[in-house]
Parts: C-alpha cells; sequence; structure tokens
C-alpha cells in the first residue's frame, strides 16, 4: 500500500525522499509497538529492519522493550 502526504519544500530540501521514508515507516512502527498494536519482529518488519535494530530504535525512544 502506497501514502501519499505533502510536505514542505523546505524540509524536502534538507532530507532525501529515502531519508524521509524511513523516518515516517520507524515512527508509525514504534507507535504501533508503543500501543502493543504489533510485536517487536512486526514492528521491526513494519520499520525495514532487522529485530536487534529495532529494539535498538524502541530503547532510544525509551519504550519497554
Amino acid at each position: 500500500m502506497q501514502i501519499a502526504i505533502e510536505l514542505l519544500n523546505d524540509f524536502m530540501a534538507m532530507h532525501t525522499t529515502r531519508e524521509v521514508k524511513q523516518e515516517i515507516q520507524l515512527s508509525y512502527a514504534l507507535r504501533l509497538y508503543k500501543t502493543e498494536a504489533v510485536t517487536l519482529v512486526k514492528g521491526a518488519g513494519l520499520a525495514g529492519l532487522d529485530d536487534y535494530d529495532f529494539m535498538h530504535a524502541v530503547k532510544k525512544k525509551k519504550y519497554p522493550s
């Protein structure tokens, strides 16, 4: 599935499309994990990360793992 969003040109000038996509995917996966809608493994898959990198992101955001 694809979702289109509009971002300010100033913001996009500071980041590549790939960086923005990765950040959005990670943020969404972390939010779902925080609300216990997905497991750590599923969250990692949604974020496009392996389990260990996602676990690191979870700890960095100070969510319980």
